[in-house]
């Protein structure tokens, strides 16, 4: 694997160099780019452009949230991973129907932010143990609400199993060679789901699967 470019933006400088530093024995991550906040990442992505963003929420000036949206919309091939010291689960809905990739404590090991990195650089998306947890409860929350019919979102077969293989992290490859389709199908399978479903990427596909219990 070549090296994978990384950004990462937060308005502590301290915090910043701390993040780089644990990540240095790790060869193939590779930073390119740091940013007090979310205009100068924003200026930075035009002059170099990473392949994945660790982001945090609180900036001055534009912050991570208008950030991620941007990025989201101009670099849809960036994936963004937020790094944040929030834990409310309002902040991890949002930002994670907005655009990012994943979503990570500030206080998570570096072997985790490695694995995050490289995971949405290969996958689109990362979902830990934390976002689990939310969405697990955000699923019981739901199945409590009286069910609509005319809301009710139904998938071909074929669709099902293309939205149950990426949400166990198979690749569009490794799909196609379980359903015996090609990889092109799939990715238009999968396209047409993110359209239909208003997701930005990957991880908002599986973040709208799993909190609408469309897998088993």
């Amino acid at each position: 694997m070549g090296s994978i470019h990384v950004a990462i933006a937060d308005d502590h400088k301290i915090f910043r160099k701390g993040v780089i530093l644990s990540l240095r024995p790790f060869a193939n991550i590779k930073f390119i780019l740091e940013a007090e906040n979310g205009e100068e990442l924003l200026n930075g992505i035009a002059q170099n452009k990473p392949d994945v963003v660790l982001m945090d929420l609180r900036m001055p000036g534009k912050d991570g949230i208008e950030a991620t949206k941007t990025i989201s919309k101009l670099y849809p091939e960036i994936k963004v991973l937020v790094l944040s010291m929030y834990e409310d689960e309002r902040f991890v809905y949002h930002m994670m129907e907005n655009g990012a990739n994943g979503y990570l404590l500030k206080n998570s090991e570096p072997n985790e932010i490695r694995r995050a990195i490289m995971e949405v650089h290969e996958k689109g998306y990362y979902l830990n143990n934390f976002v689990n947890r939310i969405l697990l409860k955000k699923s019981h929350a739901r199945q409590k609400v009286m069910p609509s019919l005319n809301s009710e979102i139904t998938l071909s077969d074929k669709e099902k199993d293309v939205l149950r293989f990426i949400c166990m992290e198979f690749t569009a490859a490794e799909i196609a060679k379980k359903m015996e389709i090609s990889a092109r199908t799939v990715e238009a399978i999968k396209d047409r789901l993110m359209e239909r479903f208003g997701s930005k990427n990957t991880a908002g596909l599986v973040f709208f699967a799993v909190k609408n219990n469309l897998i088993e």
